[in-house]
């Protein structure tokens, strides 16, 4: 966890206040929305092929139950 929150605190993601022997962490909400505009740019591309993928694996869910009553009254 120590080195996560380290990662996320030299790259400006979070900051960090000492409270005795505790540290505590913060979100830096600024940097956050630095990456979701930077993210936005692929968004519309990435979910564009989700969703075809979403598509085939409910195709292939579908055919793998049909098989599977097939198979199971075929055996009955």
């Amino acid at each position: 966890m120590s080195q996560h929150l380290r990662v996320l605190r030299e790259n400006g993601f979070a900051r960090v206040r000492p409270e005795g022997a505790r540290r505590l962490y913060a979100v830096d909400p600024s940097r956050l929305q630095e990456a979701d505009v930077w993210l936005d740019r692929y968004r519309q591309f990435w979910n564009q092929r989700l969703d075809a993928l979403g598509t085939e694996l409910a195709r292939g869910k579908r055919a793998r139950r049909i098989a599977t009553t097939s198979d199971t009254k075929g055996t009955t």
